[in-house]
This record gives structure tokens, C-alpha cells and sequence, in this order.
């Protein structure tokens, strides 16, 4: 998958597997909306839609989430959601991209849009996909790599990170996902180091899928070149307040449990499909999410849709193929719905 016709395979995201009515395992978003005192929040912005969002709008949000990383102001940028910020990567002006996959496939898309040249770092299955900073060429001048990554749930030490750092390399760590891991014991989002991009979504946690909602953490210079042809004005009002909203002390006391209740019935979710003879779960896993492998994964995917249930089909990742599939974790009795289902398939599926 390393030519040009593939870019609709990159393209390919949760929200096309999912579909109304259907029990939603594809995309990884927490909630169906907002929480309530998020909407009143946003609600209450209404009204300050007749004026352009200002620079204080801009600031206030930045300083939430420097104080929430530990971090200045100016080294937040605010973004429309994680993607705009993987947009924004090609202002680098890197040479020689290198991708850490199976991961997120929105970056290379967009770097080979731009026409950078990209090489692929695969991760090995039987080494549980774990990163090896050496497997990363030396004349790459961007990394970009997930943690904890998407599909696979790994979650790579921040140590094993920072050794792929270079005199004259950007590292990008997606973070889309950290604060599902309690504690986010492998964040590099309070690091302010030269060279390190970290870069943040509200999406996953507060149900803000059609908002877009995230930011940047890194040095001010390099926030300036990654920004620098960004229009006037690229974050609406709504967007500043629910940044501000979400790394408030109860907002973030909130994802705190939600993330610890995610560890737990990701542990429950795993043991049960792992049980199953044929089901193969991606171990060890951290995120909100859980990566598989079946037999006969394709048709499984087919029966599954048919019994209403949608999953994330995996053979769009380099790395992965057809047999692959990614689960989200939900409560109890979704996901024991959802072990339910795989047992009476997976055997039938031959």
C-alpha cells in the first residue's frame, strides 16, 4: 500500500463503518454528545457568535491548556480538532518524512498530499508493535508516530520517544488518545523539549466530533512555522469555549474517571474476545480501543453488520491486513453484546 492509488484506503476512517441504528464498536468517540454542563457551556457562547472570536478568546483558551500541561501559553497552538494539525505539518517543509505504522493514517495522507516524500516505519506484530527508535531512518527530518497508537492501543514509553530525537528532526507524537490511559503516565505533553511536536484532541473524551476541537504543544518557533498560512480567525467562538470548558478542574477530574473506567472494561472487553477460539487480541493494549485479528476477519465484519453491530475494519492501516479489525471499548453490557456476537460468528464464519 505504498502508491498513489491507496489514498482512499488512507482516507478511510471509523465514521464510515458506523451508520444509524447500528451498535457503533468503529469509532472511537466516548460519547454519543456532549456532556450537559457542556452544552449549557457552549450554549451560553451563543451569543458572542454576532463578533469575531477575539485575541482574548484566543489567549484565555491557551492559558487553559498551558496550565493544564504545565507549559507557556505561547507554546499552545489551538487547532480545529488533532486533523488540522496533521495538516499543517507539510509548513515544515520536511525532506524525508518517516510514519510509524500500523498508526493514524490522517498525517501521511496529508504530507503526501502536499508532496513530501514519505517512508514507512511498520511495526512488527510479532514483536507486539513495539517502537524501535533505530528502525527509523537517519536522514528523516520529521517522525510522526501515535502514543498511544491508533489502531494497535500500544503505548510506547516516553523514553523509547525521545531517543528518535535529532539535531534538525521535528518528532510528532499524536496524542489523540493519552488522556484515556489514567494518569497519562507516557505523555510527552508537559515536555517542552526542541525538536518535539505533541499534538492533542478533545474529540475522543467530551463527544465533539462535529466541533473539532484540539491544539499543539512545542516550542514557539516552531508553532510559528507550523501556523504561519493559517487564515484569520481559525477557530471559531464555540471551539475557544469548549477548549476552556474541558481543562477546567472538574472537566479534567471527570476524564480522569472516565479513562479509569475505560482501563477497567477494556480488561473485561479483552479477556472475553480473547477467549475466543480464532479472536486474537493485540496485548498489551492502553487505549480506549482494542486492535484484532480473526479468522476469516472480512466475512466476521459482514455478519457482524448484518446483527447490527459496526467494528473499524483494519486493512486500511499499512501494516494490517484483512483479518484485522479495531473495537472500541464501551460499558458492560455493550461490549458483553459484542463478545456475545463474536462467539456465535467466529466459528460459523469458516
Amino acid at each position: 500500500m505504498t502508491s498513489g492509488n491507496d489514498r482512499e484506503l488512507l482516507r478511510h476512517h471509523g465514521d464510515i463503518d458506523a451508520a444509524p441504528g447500528l451498535l457503533d464498536f468503529a469509532v472511537n468517540v466516548r460519547l454519543d454528545r456532549p456532556p450537559r454542563w457542556l452544552r449549557d457551556r457552549l450554549a451560553a457562547a451563543l451569543d458572542r457568535l454576532g463578533g469575531y472570536p477575539s485575541a482574548e478568546d484566543d489567549r484565555s483558551a491557551r492559558e487553559a491548556v498551558a496550565a493544564n500541561h504545565g507549559r507557556d501559553r505561547d507554546e499552545v497552538l489551538l487547532l480545529a480538532g488533532a486533523a488540522e494539525g496533521f495538516s499543517l505539518l507539510a509548513e515544515l517543509r520536511p525532506r524525508l518524512a518517516a510514519l510509524v505504522h500500523p498508526s493514524f493514517t490522517e498525517p501521511e495522507l496529508a504530507l503526501r498530499t502536499a508532496g513530501v516524500e514519505v517512508t514507512r516505519v511498520v511495526l512488527d506484530a510479532g514483536d507486539g508493535y513495539r517502537l524501535r527508535p533505530e528502525a527509523v531512518p537517519e536522514e528523516a527530518d520529521l517522525v510522526v508516530l501515535g502514543n498511544p497508537t491508533n489502531p494497535t492501543s500500544v503505548l510506547h514509553p516516553a523514553e523509547t520517544i525521545r531517543a528518535l530525537r535529532r539535531p534538525g528532526r521535528v518528532v510528532v507524537v499524536d496524542e489523540a488518545f493519552a488522556d484515556t490511559v489514567p494518569g497519562e503516565p507516557e505523555s510527552l505533553a508537559g515536555s517542552p523539549e526542541p525538536g518535539l511536536l505533541v499534538i492533542r484532541s478533545l474529540t475522543k473524551m467530551w463527544g465533539l466530533p462535529g466541533l473539532r476541537a484540539g491544539y499543539a504543544l512545542g516550542e514557539p518557533k516552531l508553532l510559528a512555522r507550523l501556523g504561519r498560512n493559517r487564515p484569520h480567525w481559525p477557530l471559531g467562538t464555540l471551539v475557544l469555549e469548549a477548549v476552556r470548558a474541558c481543562l477546567e478542574p472538574d472537566a479534567i477530574a471527570e476524564s480522569e474517571r472516565a479513562a479509569r473506567d475505560f482501563d477497567r472494561h477494556r480488561v473485561e472487553l479483552a479477556a472475553g474476545l480473547a477467549a475466543i477460539a480464532g479472536v486474537r487480541v493485540t496485548q498489551p493494549a492502553r487505549a480506549s480501543f482494542l486492535l484484532l485479528e480473526v479468522d476469516n476477519g472480512e466475512k466476521v465484519r459482514t455478519v457482524l453488520r448484518e446483527r447490527g453491530i459496526a467494528v473499524r475494519r483494519g486493512d486500511t492501516f499499512p501494516g494490517l491486513g484483512p483479518d484485522h479489525m479495531r473495537v472500541a471499548v464501551r460499558g458492560p453490557e455493550h461490549n458483553a453484546e459484542l463478545v456475545e456476537a463474536f462467539r456465535e460468528i467466529v466459528g460459523t464464519a469458516g
